[in-house]
C-alpha cells in the first residue's frame, strides 16, 4: 500500500518515495497532474515545511470525509466490527483552534538566532515561523517576541521548550529551562509577561516542577456551560486541545451515555473531571478512576468547587480491578493512544452477575478502537451501537472518536 502526501483522493500525481515498510510504503507528491475539486490554497505560509498541519490543502469537508473514512476502514479491518449508525462527525472553527501547544526552542545563528515554533515535517529541526493560524490570534501573535525574549537570556541555548496553555480566563507559557535562571533572566520573563498580558510559569525539571514565576499567583479553568461546570487545571496537565470542540465532544458523550439520577457510572481515565463532572450534575453515581495521582486530587477539587458529588480513585487501569467499586450500569472510558485492552478484557471478569448495559469509548488512536471494540462486541458480547470522529485537530492526520456499545 503507498500513501502520498500532499496528495488526495482522485488526484494523479508523479511522487518520490520517502519511506518503504514491509507493507507499506510512503511518499511525498512532487506534482499534481489532474487536481482535486478538493483542494485549495493552504492559508499558513509555512505550510509544507512546518510540521504542525500536513493537510492544510484540503477542504474541510475533505478532511472530515476522510478521518469518518479511516474510522470505519479501521473497525472493519482491525476489529472485524461495523458500527450500527455512523453518527455526523464532531467539527468547530478550524483556525484559532488550538489552546494548547508545545513550542520547540533552538538557537540557530545562521538563520539570525533563536526559533520557536513547531519541528519541520519528517525532521528534528524547527521550523523558522512568524505566525501560527492554529493558535490564537493572541498566541500567534507571541511568536515574534517570543524569539526576541529568548535571545536576551543566559539559558538561550538551554532552553528547549516553551509550552502554552490557554484557559477561559488567561493564558500561560511554561518555560522549560535546564539551567537556572539569572536574576537578568527573571526581570525579562516579569517584564515580557506583564507587557504581552499573559502569565509565565517556570519549569526547571519534570513536569511536576512547574510553578507560576509571574504572576505568583496563576489559576486557569476552562468552563462546560451546558453542564455548569468549570474545571481549574495546571498549565502541564492533560486537557483537550480544542475547548470549543471538547464542550460539543462531552455532549455527544452525555447524550449517548444517557446518565441518570443515581445510576452508577465509572469514568475511567478520569482525568481532571471532563466527563465525571457533567455526569454528576445529570444525578449520576460517579466514580471516576486515574492513573495519576495529583489528577485524582485536581479532580476532587474540581468537583467541590462545583458542588457536585463525585467520587476519584487512584488505580492503575492497566491492571484494572474494579470489581470492588461495582456493579456499574454503564462505563465512559477515554484511554491515552494505547487504548482500553485491560479494561474491556475485565469487563466480563469484574461483572459477570450484572456487566454494564451502556459503554461509551472516547479515542484518540483509531487502531487501539479498534482493536477494543472488537473485544467489546466478539468477547464480551456488545453491539456497536454508533460511531463517528471528533474533529480535535483540524488540518492534522490526527482523529479523536467516540464510539457506543451497548449490551446485546
Amino acid at each position: 500500500m503507498l500513501f502520498v502526501e500532499g496528495a488526495l483522493p482522485g488526484e494523479r500525481a508523479r511522487v518520490a518515495i520517502v519511506e518503504r515498510k514491509r507493507r507499506h510504503e510512503f511518499a511525498r507528491a512532487l506534482a499534481i497532474e489532474n487536481a482535486s475539486a478538493e483542494r485549495r490554497a493552504p492559508r499558513c505560509p509555512h505550510f509544507g515545511i512546518c510540521g504542525g498541519c500536513v493537510t492544510q490543502h484540503a477542504t474541510l469537508q475533505a478532511q472530515l470525509a476522510a478521518k469518518q473514512d479511516s474510522l470505519l476502514q479501521n473497525l472493519a479491518r482491525i476489529g472485524k466490527v461495523t458500527p450500527e449508525r455512523v453518527n455526523a462527525p464532531i467539527s468547530g472553527a478550524e483556525w484559532a483552534y488550538r489552546h494548547r501547544a508545545r513550542l520547540s526552542v533552538r538557537r540557530v545563528p545562521k538563520k539570525g538566532g533563536v526559533l520557536v515554533g513547531f519541528r519541520e515535517r519528517r525532521s528534528t529541526y524547527v521550523a523558522e515561523l512568524g505566525e501560527c493560524a492554529v493558535l490564537p490570534e493572541h498566541v500567534s501573535a507571541l511568536i515574534v517576541p517570543l524569539k526576541a525574549l529568548v535571545e536576551k537570556l543566559s539559558v538561550r541555548a538551554r532552553l528547549p521548550q516553551i509550552e502554552v496553555a490557554v484557559g477561559d480566563n488567561a493564558t500561560a507559557l511554561v518555560f522549560r529551562h535546564l539551567d537556572p535562571l539569572t536574576d537578568d533572566d527573571r526581570a525579562h520573563l516579569a517584564a515580557f509577561a506583564e507587557r504581552h498580558g499573559i502569565h509565565v510559569w517556570l519549569q526547571p525539571a519534570g513536569p511536576q516542577s512547574a510553578h507560576p514565576f509571574h504572576p505568583a499567583e496563576s489559576h486557569l479553568y476552562y468552563e462546560l456551560p451546558e453542564f455548569a461546570v468549570r474545571l481549574d487545571f495546571r498549565p502541564t496537565d492533560f486537557t483537550q486541545v480544542n475547548h470549543a470542540v471538547n464542550r460539543l465532544l462531552v455532549a455527544r458523550a452525555i447524550e449517548l451515555l444517557d446518565p441518570q439520577p443515581g445510576e452508577r457510572i465509572a469514568d475511567l481515565f478520569c482525568g481532571l473531571g471532563n466527563f465525571s463532572l457533567p455526569m454528576a450534575r445529570r444525578g449520576a453515581e460517579v466514580i471516576g478512576f486515574e492513573g495519576a495521582g495529583e489528577l485524582v486530587e485536581r479532580a476532587r477539587h474540581n468537583a467541590a468547587a462545583n458542588g457536585l458529588v463525585a467520587q476519584f480513585e487512584a488505580m492503575d487501569l492497566f491492571a484494572p480491578n474494579l470489581a470492588p467499586y461495582g456493579p456499574f450500569a454503564k462505563l465512559l472510558i477515554d484511554p491515552p493512544r494505547q487504548g482500553a485492552i485491560e479494561v474491556v478484557k475485565a469487563i466480563g471478569a469484574s461483572f459477570d452477575e450484572r456487566p454494564p448495559q451502556r459503554v461509551v469509548y472516547v479515542s484518540c488512536d483509531q487502531a487501539t478502537l479498534a482493536r477494543d471494540a472488537g473485544v467489546l462486541v466478539h468477547t464480551q458480547g456488545y453491539a456497536l451501537t454508533a460511531a463517528g470522529i471528533v474533529n480535535m485537530f483540524p488540518h492534522t492526520a490526527h482523529v479523536e472518536s467516540i464510539a457506543l456499545f451497548e449490551r446485546k
